[in-house]
């Protein structure tokens, strides 16, 4: 080798990197896992995590086009990110999740996490070895278009 570095895109393939959320409520910690283009919280019957607590639809995880998970709110919450709108879901007001982030519906909190190789959030996770200012940007995405199943099994908490 030449001693002169390369940088390698870790894009994979549409909805790997095993995407989930941590929830927690007093001393129980559950992981659930997205693999829905939509999970829907709340406490109403007809939604895929349903909590003690929460408004009937309180939030909703989005599995967009871009292989991005995105939060939607409905009901109060407590989250560090200004929720803006993300033209991949119509436009509604969300936040892009990016492994790590944090937020609380009523009593329960939830973290998120992907592996890293499939979080396409900078600094870590669009190129082996992060995304420098002195580094040239990584690649666009690949076009996922079609290559991901359209999901219908509900999730389950393990």
């Amino acid at each position: 080798m030449n001693g002169k570095y390369t940088p390698t895109t870790t894009h994979s393939s549409w909805g790997s990197g095993n995407p989930h959320l941590i929830v927690s409520h007093e001393d129980r910690h559950r992981t659930l896992p997205l693999d829905r283009d939509v999970v829907r919280i709340g406490s109403a019957d007809d939604v895929e995590l349903r909590l003690a607590g929460l408004q009937p639809l309180h939030a909703e995880i989005h599995h967009d086009p871009e292989d991005e998970y995105v939060l939607v709110l409905h009901g109060p919450a407590t989250t560090s990110a200004r929720h803006v709108p993300v033209d991949s879901i119509g436009g509604k007001l969300g936040e892009v999740l990016r492994t790590g982030a944090r937020f609380v519906l009523g009593e329960w909190a939830f973290v998120y996490a992907r592996d890293e190789y499939a979080d396409h959030g900078l600094p870590y996770g669009g190129r082996q070895g992060g995304e420098g200012a002195h580094d040239p940007h990584q690649p666009e995405r690949p076009d996922y278009t079609g290559e991901h199943p359209v999901i219908t099994s509900p999730p389950s908490m393990t």
